[in-house]
């Protein structure tokens, strides 16, 4: 883990994070992820060498908790521990993880989520970076976490509907740029990944989602699905047509309110 914070710091990382939140079986049987809850003071040795050896932040991500061990002073004191050790920055999934009988999908949903936990570690630890995750998918939702909490993360939701991280920037005052200005910055990129051999398809799935809920989305994620996209002339026509299907909804909006 020493070994992994220096390759971080020597290729420019912003900091290391440790994820003691992961409940697959595969890290389970490797004594790593959402099982080592129950060791605080492992966790803890490990920030402390990792700290030791860079002068990036190395942070946790956890849970609030783990099968049975589900209660606030529980997470609490894994909080506490690690804080011990040098780590002042915690990422903390709002849900506990079921180690036996659900997958990690369903460690994703199924478990209630208690936002209000990590409220409570936030004011008795105001002296860490406390930082919300968890089923988080709106501007609105995350403004509200704000007044909590220091930071919100945005996981599968950034994935599926990435328009979202540019509404985001209203947070800093930034206007956002619409979708078409987005794809036009993309384009240049695609360009050069392409005559670089990349396949467009490592490209495309990152931007299934960026008309998410709009008219015409449900063609673009066809048209550039499951290796649809065979040429960047195909991106460029999904584009044409999207823009078509926008253009109609809002001429037809438009003729009947009037």
């Amino acid at each position: 883990m020493t070994q992994c914070s220096e390759f971080a710091q020597q290729h420019c990382y912003d900091e290391g994070n440790i994820n003691v939140g992961c409940p697959s079986d595969r890290v389970q049987h490797n004594k790593i992820g959402a099982c080592l809850m129950a060791e605080p003071a492992t966790v803890a040795d490990l920030v402390k060498h990792m700290q030791a050896a860079v002068d990036i932040p190395v942070t946790v991500k956890h849970r609030i908790g783990i099968d049975d061990f589900d209660s606030y002073e529980f997470m609490k004191e894994f909080v506490e521990t690690v804080a011990a050790a040098g780590c002042t920055r915690f990422i903390v999934h709002a849900r506990t993880a079921w180690l036996q009988g659900l997958s990690p999908k369903q460690n994703r949903e199924i478990p209630p989520l208690r936002y209000e936990d990590v409220y409570r570690l936030k004011q008795e630890f105001t002296e860490l970076d406390i930082e919300i995750n968890g089923g988080i998918k709106t501007f609105e939702e995350t403004q509200q976490h704000l007044q909590h909490v220091d930071g919100v993360m945005i996981g599968r939701e950034a994935y599926h509907n990435p328009y979202l991280l540019a509404k985001m920037g209203e947070l800093w005052n930034l206007e956002a740029p619409n979708r078409f200005e987005i794809m036009q910055h993309m384009m240049p990129y695609i360009h050069q990944r392409v005559a670089e051999g990349a396949p467009l398809s490592i490209i495309t799935r990152h931007i299934l989602g960026l008309f998410q809920n709009l008219p015409g989305a449900r063609k673009w994620r066809q048209a550039l699905s499951g290796g649809n996209a065979k040429t960047i002339a195909d991106i460029e026509n999904a584009i044409i047509n999207i823009q078509t299907a926008m253009q109609r909804t809002e001429d037809y909006v438009r003729e009947h309110q009037s």
